[in-house]
């Protein structure tokens, strides 16, 4: 009963604030604010952003964490970028692009889940020595340029629009339904929750928590993998360094959505209204030409402001999950 409280309070939080920020810029810029031309920027830039924060957030709801989303993000999309600039534009050279791109991050993904369940190294560590060997690699691969020139059905999807609304943010809505129904309505879902609750407790009620880890941390990097292809189409190219800075953003939408950094509660619904939230800021922020760096000090500031008010009951609610039997 706590958990579900906690949950709906931060997502009461999230929607007073989005109303606020769209009643401040209402004021300020009512008309290029509520333009067509503003909305479908904001739609346009969250698909990729959102698929790497549920990559994010998934990890966490276990208690770990994935430094390496931007780093796996890239080595599909390079690998995939290899594929469709070698081979004709046809349907199987479609697929076999996206089976490149896959099995670069399923391999990944099988890597951080051993080296965090089996070997047992902190998820912080692992994923950091991930993320610096891809990132090597990634340089080494592409020797530090990028790969553009894209046939048309890659950068078709970027391109489409359905009832004036950009397709890349369609296909975020299902990823994360899709998310939401496996961590609400399977087994596999209840043993995330259970483990980041307590593993340990987990463990001895029979689950098998270090399967359950190496599933998380592949469907993370597979997550990775789709917000490649939307970056591939989206910018025509696939190079070492891009969207380095979506890591924080990721961890910080997570959070903000409610998601308990220890683990064990947190939904997929919080962290979309923070997204929304984060990028309506941004929009706003720069079309009144505000730096980007004073909107970084603004996230870090909504962010401590919710610790703020949400800081007196995790506590307790640690307390509750640590000591609660299950069930």
């Amino acid at each position: 009963m706590s958990k579900t409280t906690q949950r709906d309070h931060t997502e009461r939080w999230l929607v007073a604030l989005l109303v606020l920020v769209a009643g401040v810029f209402s004021v300020l810029i009512p008309q290029v604010f509520w333009s067509a031309a503003n909305f479908q920027s904001i739609a346009s830039q969250i698909p990729v952003a959102g698929i790497l924060t549920l990559a994010m957030a998934i990890t966490m709801l276990t208690g770990g964490i994935n430094l390496s989303i931007i780093a796996t993000a890239n080595a599909s999309a390079l690998v995939m970028a290899w594929v469709c600039t070698h081979l004709e534009p046809t349907f199987s050279s479609l697929i076999v692009m996206l089976l490149a791109g896959v099995s670069v991050a399923l391999v990944v993904g099988i890597i951080n889940g051993v080296l965090i369940s089996v070997v047992r190294v902190s998820p912080i560590l692992a994923t950091l020595g991930i993320m610096t060997l891809l990132k090597g690699v990634n340089v080494l691969i592409s020797k530090g340029s990028a790969i553009s020139n894209f046939p048309s059905y890659v950068l078709a999807l970027d391109r489409s629009y359905f009832l004036g609304v950009p397709v890349p943010l369609y296909l975020f809505a299902v990823v994360a339904l899709l998310l939401w129904l496996m961590l609400a309505k399977t087994p596999l879902g209840r043993q995330i929750y259970l483990s980041g609750s307590n593993e340990k407790a987990t463990f001895y009620s029979g689950i098998n928590t270090r399967r359950t880890l190496i599933w998380v941390y592949v469907i993370s990097s597979l997550l990775c993998a789709v917000a490649a292809l939307l970056m591939m189409s989206k910018l025509n190219s696939a190079k070492a360094s891009y969207g380095e800075s979506l890591l924080l953003i990721t961890i910080l939408a997570t959070v903000l959505g409610g998601v308990n950094p220890d683990g064990g509660f947190g939904k997929v619904f919080g962290i979309v209204l923070a997204l929304f939230l984060l990028q309506m800021l941004e929009s706003g922020l720069n079309i009144m030409g505000v730096s980007s760096y004073i909107t970084m000090a603004l996230w870090g500031s909504l962010l401590l402001a919710f610790i703020f008010v949400k800081g007196a009951k995790v506590p307790a609610l640690r307390f509750l999950r640590q000591n609660k039997p299950l069930q």
